[in-house]
This record gives structure tokens, C-alpha cells and sequence, in this order.
């Protein structure tokens, strides 16, 4: 029964925060470091 509030609590403090999943930020990081990436090699010609 002491999980149940503990999870609840914790879903409760992660709703308040506003803040994203650290799964969901960390595929964004993702995503845009490899944008940049390839932005950055058509920049210095290494693809053509």
C-alpha cells in the first residue's frame, strides 16, 4: 500500500514540475545533435 502513495507522489511531483521525460528530451537531444551534425559535414564539404 506504501508503494502505491510513493508512486503517486512521484507522479504528482513530475506533473507540478512541467517538466519532459528524460526520455523524451534525451530523443530530442538526439535528433538535433545528428541534424547538426549533418548540417555541419555539408558545411565543410565532407558530403557532397
Amino acid at each position: 500500500m506504501a508503494d502505491i502513495a510513493k508512486n503517486q507522489l512521484k507522479s504528482d511531483s513530475v506533473m507540478k514540475t512541467g517538466k519532459f521525460p528524460y526520455t523524451f528530451r534525451a530523443a530530442w537531444f538526439l535528433g538535433l545533435l545528428g541534424i547538426n551534425l549533418l548540417v555541419a559535414a555539408y558545411y565543410f564539404h565532407i558530403i557532397e
